[in-house]
């Protein structure tokens, strides 16, 4: 993992919309950034222990399949997801952006990336963007938080 100095920080969902539609197989991981993760390879399945044989991450690009559908809800359905990582995962979790070479799929079928590239941090306001954003639609959603159900820790 290479960077040169911190990753500049996205301040709105819209910011993080042009980024994700000005294409280049983005990625956003919840962790304590990439100065923590420096040195680390692979990401640990917190159920097993198992190590993973890259970072894991989840997708930012737009799938196909959304064929025309706002680019902006897309977004904030893949922070919304995962925000319940900043509680389970302690102090100083936050998302950030980045690329990388995907290398496999973890045991939730999320991307593990290595040869990381920082783009930007992802401000808080834009999570809680995110989250009004996912309030406006018809659909029962929540984030992917297996916690809640089972006690039990998602694996990132």
């Amino acid at each position: 993992m290479t960077f040169p100095s911190e990753p500049p920080p996205v301040t709105s969902l819209d910011e993080l919309v042009r980024l994700v539609e000005s294409g280049g197989r983005l990625y956003v991981r919840w962790s304590r950034g990439p100065w923590a993760d420096l040195g680390r390879t692979a990401s640990t399945d917190d159920l097993t222990g198992v190590p993973l044989p890259g970072l894991s991450v989840n997708a930012l690009d737009v799938e196909p399949w959304w064929a025309g559908r706002p680019v902006r809800l897309w977004v904030a359905r893949r922070l919304y997801d995962y925000c319940h990582l900043r509680r389970s995962k302690g102090p100083g979790v936050r998302p950030w952006v980045l690329r990388g070479r995907e290398v496999g799929r973890g045991p939730d079928n999320e991307p593990l990336v290595r040869d990381v590239e920082p783009i930007a941090w992802v401000d808080a306001r834009v999570i809680l963007e995110a989250e009004e954003e996912v309030a406006r639609q018809r659909g029962r959603w929540g984030p992917l938080d297996r916690t809640a159900a089972s006690g039990a820790e998602p694996s990132r």
